[in-house]
């Protein structure tokens, strides 16, 4: 079947931010991107701006500033002067204006007391809907036993969620990040469930039971079973598109029943030290 032109048109955005994700660290011109595109470095400006909702250079800034947003919190031994200059500012006072004029606070201010809900809303960048196209295996999970911290909230904070569950793995060293998995159990939809009853928990391998500790992280276990995994590689803000094609497309073709069990993921790798593009993420759906 030939593409729309609507289908073309996307795809060729589609070029251009796979490209931006690849090359935040280089120069990035706006003549570049529209070649790039195969589109008129006369209307590319325009082009993007109407298709986006903001400039191409806004959304390269906005992209620069999200990645530094993680390494401020969740490396908090590196120097912001680095982070400033590794997001193509001159000097940590021009990056330090930038910052708080997108986000409301300063970096030194994110760094030790970030406030997750308000960058969300201003972090909010163009929704890059695509065709996904699935290869769903069904596998045998075993039962894993894991540490867990219990999310209860608005999804906007679930990065105060990680970065207690983060502190709780290198203080006990019970479930360390290099030698054990790490998982998420989405036991709501966050497009369908009010804020404040969102439930997620943020979770790690352990190979026994882990003691009361003053992070509240508890004991539980993923089941064993039948499992349809779908790998998502990328940003874990586009995870919803294998989702919902999990849901909507493959599961009523398959003749499989779902299982009494959350959907789950399994981070393959983590932010900050992984790039948003190279992000690598199992999305398990139990069977019956």
């Amino acid at each position: 079947m030939s593409k729309s032109r609507e289908d073309l048109y996307c795809a060729r955005f589609d070029k251009v931010f796979d490209y931006i994700d690849r090359h935040l660290d280089e120069s990035l011109t706006v003549e570049q991107l529209s070649r790039i595109a195969h589109f008129s470095k006369f209307h590319f400006h325009r082009q993007f701006s109407d298709y986006c909702g903001i400039s191409v250079i806004r959304y390269i800034q906005l992209m620069r500033l999200k990645r530094a947003s993680y390494r401020l919190v969740f490396n908090p031994l590196e120097r912001i002067t680095q982070i400033a200059l590794d997001a193509g500012f001159e000097n940590p006072e021009s990056f330090s204006r930038a910052f708080k004029l997108a986000f409301g606070q300063t970096p030194s201010a994110f760094r030790k007391q970030p406030l997750w809900e308000p960058w969300h809303e201003r972090i909010q960048l163009p929704i890059r809907e695509r065709k996904v196209l699935m290869e769903v295996k069904i596998v045998d999970f075993a039962p894993t036993r894991i540490a867990v911290l219990e999310h209860l909230g608005a999804p906007s904070l679930l990065n105060d969620s990680v970065s207690k569950f983060i502190a709780w793995r290198k203080s006990s060293g019970l479930s360390p990040v290099q030698g054990s998995r790490t998982f998420g159990i989405a036991y709501d939809n966050p497009d369908t469930t009010e804020a404040a009853k969102f439930r997620f928990d943020i979770a790690g391998s352990v190979i026994e039971e882990i003691p009361a500790n003053p992070q509240g992280v508890v004991n539980k276990t993923i089941p064993g079973g039948r499992c349809a995994v779908v790998r998502h590689i990328g940003s874990h803000d586009r995870m919803n598109a294998c989702i919902y094609a999990l849901y909507r497309d493959w599961l009523p073709n398959s003749g499989e029943e779902l299982r009494d069990f959350p959907l789950f993921f399994h981070y393959l790798n983590l932010i900050p030290d992984t790039p948003e593009h190279e992000l690598v993420t199992d999305i398990y759906l139990p069977l019956k």
